[in-house]
């Protein structure tokens, strides 16, 4: 006990004392044998008062064994139940879990993984993809202070992330192969690359890469399917030297909306596994062709990568043109952006409000904001010669067009004339400016509509900055590209705003599941959460039909759809009360990204154990594998010493013996007519 708390423990007692005698025995007429009962009760009440205040505690030291730790990392995707292994996962986690010897020396943790890493329940094996990647580094950061190793029972086929093969890891791994490591002939449909539109009467492209494992010389016949009719079929061969066919071919988009295709090879009379020798893949085929021009004083990088982004989309053309051309026709389009507008696009802002064409300004160092804050475009700004870098704060109350936080705040800044922004007119902000990381309610992309006529403007130059980083982020500019969609399809269509907007994917894979996005608003527009949003869906087929409320998530409705069986479904989003509605139609392919293997990857799996200083067992050797570890002597039990603060009283008896004295005292008084 501390020299502090033994003070304070006298000090307690003497206080007490000197209390109880200025109440008891300080002009006080009682007997003797009344002053010392009483005196007695009082002083001992206040010291047990004052000790529990004071809680006295001493130091101890305590001896802790921490025992090495061995996470159990188990695969549990659909390969796993397309090979077969459920029972041999069984076994293992079984062998694992009785002997004693292991769990004496270990502390075994269990954790399953699919798309994520979860503790591990219950295993289904019906996860969609594997993520070996992501469960590593996940292991590794949960006891990146702790001594011991990993046990990763897996096929070894990964279908989403990085490789894990270079993931670093500081826990040896163990891999236990699951699955057939035999070599089996296999044909199967590798990849299909498609647009996603085209327009009506109009031929689009269609790009399949087949690929063949095996020795022995094949012919197959390969075919595209519509509505089962064959509409292309193409003889093709393969050898053991000749393993893989590209077969490229134009198909006619002849109905207007969405369509559904099927890709398949036939497969060969010994052939496994089949059910990776078919592809669904849709297109939608539109009648109309957007048109968009991007008009600028200066030469900038932003202005190919507005193109190259808005054109990703094959129903749209851009057009770029210096404001010295006097031969731009502003009615042969449907969109107009403004590339830092100065004096010369005095007379094409008249056109624009004479016309009510939908535009797009983007602001930036060269603008001449005395001039464009003179056209009441709705947005004026009190701009210095001095430039200012701004990054982007995502607004989820956001509401003429649905649009997913694709990482802005992470993006790149973007330039701009430094000054205050003031919008005088009727708008929704996407995007705020953040300086040095601070939040202000600045606007940095914000829409406007009035009169039948859509404008937006963005407050800064460099947006070429983001769609680099949007690919570093995700090795791919689809994220940006959607983006840039998003705001062009808005500002181009001069449709009426519609009270209800549905988010739904036209092809979807079985055994994943299906995310669904909707907004609502009011007669003003204005977001509307009390709204009550029902998604249905019915089988063409079968008929059967199936009911899902939406969920308010971040002012929009969300809902996720599960265990819909692979087919054709009509869908329909009603909103409680009201007679708006949105339908339409969409597919789930029963193609499974984890049924196209035919056997582990051990070679894999090996190199991996190699790597991190582990060893690679088969499912079978799971004895040899616990000796192994428990006669380990790399995983020792650690010792260690620890200070711990133990208290010297037990506050749950000291209060009721604190109760106790002033109920005694209490009713001592009462009898004695002191109270």
């Amino acid at each position: 006990m501390q020299t502090t708390a033994a003070l304070l423990i006298l000090l307690a007692f003497l206080l007490s004392l000197s209390i109880a005698y200025y109440q008891y025995f300080q002009g006080s007429k009682d007997t003797r044998f009344r002053k010392i009962l009483l005196f007695s009760f009082r002083a001992l009440s206040i010291f047990l008062l004052l000790l529990l205040l004071i809680n006295p505690a001493v130091q101890k030291k305590v001896i802790e064994n921490t025992k090495p730790v061995l996470a159990v990392l188990i695969d549990n995707s659909a390969s796993i139940a397309v090979f077969k292994e459920e029972e041999k996962v069984a076994t293992i986690l079984e062998a694992l879990e009785t002997s004693g010897p292991l769990n004496a020396k270990f502390e075994l943790a269990y954790f399953s993984f699919g798309a994520s890493v979860k503790v591990k329940d219950s295993l289904t094996f019906d996860a969609p993809v594997t993520a070996i990647s992501k469960g590593i580094t996940a292991i590794n950061k949960l006891y990146k202070n702790r001594n011991g190793g990993l046990l990763l029972l897996s096929d070894g086929n990964q279908t989403v992330g990085s490789d894990y093969e270079f993931v670093g890891s500081k826990m040896p791994i163990a891999p236990i192969i699951l699955g057939d490591t035999a070599n089996y002939s296999d044909l199967r449909i590798r990849q299909l690359n498609v647009n996603k539109y085209s327009y009506l009467k109009n031929q689009f492209p269609v790009e399949v890469h087949l690929f063949y494992e095996g020795v022995v010389p094949i012919s197959t016949l390969f075919r595209i399917e519509q509505k089962g009719k064959t509409i292309f079929k193409q003889q093709v061969r393969f050898s053991a030297s000749e393993k893989s066919k590209t077969i490229r071919t134009n198909l006619t988009a002849t109905k207007e909306g969405i369509n559904f295709y099927k890709a398949s090879i036939e497969a060969f009379e010994t052939e496994k596994n089949t059910k990776n020798n078919t592809k669904d893949f849709s297109i939608e085929v539109i009648d109309v062709q957007t048109k968009i021009a991007i008009i600028s004083a200066v030469l900038h990088p932003d202005l190919g990568a507005l193109k190259r982004s808005i054109e990703k989309n094959k129903q749209r053309t851009v057009d770029v043109f210096s404001i010295d051309n006097k031969n731009i026709q502003i009615n042969d389009y449907q969109l107009l952006i403004l590339y830092q507008p100065n004096n010369d696009f005095t007379n094409l802002f008249q056109e624009l409000k004479t016309l009510k064409s939908n535009y797009l300004v983007i602001s930036g160092a060269n603008t001449d904001w005395n001039f464009l804050n003179k056209q009441q475009l709705g947005f004026t700004k009190k701009a210095i010669a001095q430039t200012e870098n701004y990054t982007a704060n995502y607004q989820f109350s956001f509401q003429p067009f649905l649009q997913k936080d694709i990482g802005f705040n992470n993006f790149p800044p973007l330039k701009d004339q430094f000054g205050e922004v003031l919008l005088s007119t009727e708008n929704h902000v996407l995007l705020e400016q953040r300086v040095f990381g601070v939040a202000s309610e600045q606007p940095l992309l914000a829409t406007f509509e009035q009169n039948n006529q859509k404008s937006a403007v963005i407050f800064g130059e460099g947006i070429w900055k983001w769609r680099a980083s949007n690919y570093l982020q995700s090795n791919s500019f689809e994220d940006f590209d959607e983006f840039t969609g998003n705001l062009v399809q808005y500002l181009a269509s001069n449709s009426k705003r519609k009270r209800l907007e549905v988010a739904v994917e036209s092809l979807y894979l079985s055994n994943a599941p299906i995310r669904i996005s909707a907004f609502y608003t009011d007669k003003n527009y204005q977001f509307d959460p009390r709204a009550s949003l029902l998604f249905s869906v019915t089988n063409t087929v079968t008929k059967e039909q199936r009911e899902f409320p939406f969920s308010l998530a971040h002012n929009s409705f969300q809902v996720t759809v599960e265990n819909l069986s692979p087919g054709s479904y009509q869908y329909t989003v009603t909103v409680a009360g009201q007679k708006r509605m949105r339908s339409g139609v969409f597919l789930i392919s029963a193609a499974r990204i984890e049924a196209q293997f035919t056997k582990a990857n051990a070679t894999k799996l090996n190199r991996l154990a190699k790597k991190t200083g582990g060893k690679r067992y088969h499912s079978k050797e799971i004895l040899g594998l616990i000796d192994a570890y428990v006669e380990n002597e790399d995983y020792a039990t650690l010792q260690k010493t620890v200070l711990k603060k133990q208290a010297l009283i037990d506050w749950k008896w000291l209060l009721i013996l604190l109760l106790t004295l002033l109920t005694i005292e209490w009713f001592v008084r009462k009898y004695y007519g002191k109270i």
